[in-house]
């Protein structure tokens, strides 16, 4: 059983984290899209116009991408997580319906008016359709996180004679606090993935000397949002979510911070190497007291540390989730340095004549998606070993009946088809940046 679960969670890891490379460009640049929209019909500016069908053509390519791969997840809850299914589909139930049948079709029925009914909708029409598939997809991101603040904080529910999860208050469930701000965190990461996206093709066609205007409309948005992002990511989303971590998974927080021992004046670690059989954090760097602050208010406030709570209540790799939560906030520092250079150089307007800040930009592309992959990853390694945070073991909720062979053959097809699958949308989406702007016929 142990085997079949490690391999359960490898597949479902390898589908989810690889689905999530797409929806975070297209929440992300759904917002970027209005807001070209809006700059178009307030300046009257037709490359702004222009800059938004461009950017709503590799919306389409990524959305779709977001389809393909985020089918699968809805059939491992039933395939791989019986069990679980089980116990909670009468309480997740209910936001994974509402993220299928009305924000997804909000957001595709918007996006086939957007791409093809500009004439006939006019400019504040237009507009009026990049918002409301801007709404969808952001909707559609909170049912999906208020899904997942239910397994780390779950609330609205009630367990019943026949031992299984009920929804005892929909209202409670879905204004979850932890789901408003992990979605905050969550949808600042994707504004952040949008932001940079778009500041990497604006800096490749200006050091191509190719659409002047349009790369200038691309790196002036993307680094005033971007910029925005940065700060937000750090404060107050992602301060107030790690408050909320330390008050209701203490455990996880230390995990997260590689501390073992505990104690008042806690010290935040910058970088180390946690050694769990030894359980110390070995060559650290480390500044006095500023754990404690952050995680409840003061310095000399207690933060537990590892060996204030059993074994058996540790995250399962306190290694990987120490290494991913510190490779999410070192990018997320990065990030805020990168856009405010790019800041103080665009104020000055001399970015588009930079080339060292704009290959910069074009090569920081990937680190948004490993930023956010990272976050996730913390977020999901944090709450183990529980499925349900104190409510059902991830042990117990996998599917008993499909085995080991059937899961990595499983795994190996997915691993291909989304090799073609990635393969077929890094062309697409390179024809589109090759063609630029169009105007509208």
């Amino acid at each position: 059983m142990a085997d079949d679960l490690i391999w359960h969670r490898i597949q479902f890891a390898f589908t989810i984290t690889y689905h999530y490379l797409f929806p975070q460009l297209t929440m992300g640049l759904a917002l970027l899209i209005v807001v070209f929209k809006t700059l178009a019909l307030r300046s009257g500016n037709e490359r702004y116009n222009e800059v938004a069908r461009f950017w709503a053509r590799i919306f389409a390519v990524n959305f779709a991408m977001g389809v393909v791969t985020g089918v699968p997840l809805e059939f491992q809850f039933g395939t791989n997580w019986a069990r679980f299914s089980s116990f909670a589909g009468e309480v997740i139930g209910q936001t994974l319906a509402l993220e299928g049948v009305f924000a997804f079709f909000l957001e595709s029925a918007f996006l086939g008016l957007f791409l093809f009914g500009e004439k006939k909708l006019g400019p504040r029409g237009h507009l009026a359709a990049a918002t409301a598939l801007f709404l969808g997809s952001w909707l559609s991101g909170y049912f999906i996180i208020a899904t997942n603040a239910f397994m780390q904080h779950p609330v609205g529910h009630v367990l019943g004679d026949d031992k299984l999860l009920h929804l005892a208050d929909f209202w409670t469930f879905v204004n979850n606090p932890w789901a408003f701000w992990q979605y905050a965190h969550n949808m600042t990461g994707s504004v952040i993935t949008a932001s940079f996206v778009v500041a990497a093709v604006g800096a490749f066609w200006s050091l191509l000397g190719k659409h002047a205007e349009h790369a200038l409309i691309c790196l002036r948005v993307s680094v005033v949002v971007g910029l925005a992002a940065s700060v937000l990511i750090s404060f107050p989303t992602g301060d107030v979510h790690g408050k909320m971590v330390a008050q209701y998974q203490p455990v996880t927080l230390a995990a997260m911070e590689g501390l073992f021992e505990g104690g008042s004046h806690a010290e935040l670690a910058i970088i180390g190497q946690p050694d769990v059989n030894a359980r110390r954090l070995e060559n650290p760097i480390v500044v006095p007291g500023v754990l404690s602050f952050l995680a409840y208010g003061t310095f000399g406030s207690t933060v537990q540390g590892l060996n204030d709570f059993p074994v058996d209540e540790w995250p399962g790799n306190v290694e990987l989730l120490y290494y991913a939560y510190h490779i999410m906030v070192g990018l997320g520092t990065i990030f805020m340095v990168v856009m405010a250079a790019s800041a103080s150089l665009l104020w000055r307007n001399k970015l588009h004549e930079s080339r060292r800040m704009l290959w910069i930009l074009m090569l920081c592309v990937p680190f948004p998606y490993i930023a956010n992959t990272a976050g996730w990853w913390t977020t999901e390694l944090g709450r183990q070993p529980w499925l349900i945070y104190g409510l059902m073991r991830t042990l117990d909720g996998a599917s008993p009946q499909v085995n080991t062979g059937n899961v990595v053959f499983t795994t190996l097809g997915f691993a291909g088809l989304y090799l073609a699958l990635g393969i077929v949308f890094l062309y697409q989406v390179m024809k589109i940046i090759d063609r630029g702007p169009e105007a509208a016929h």
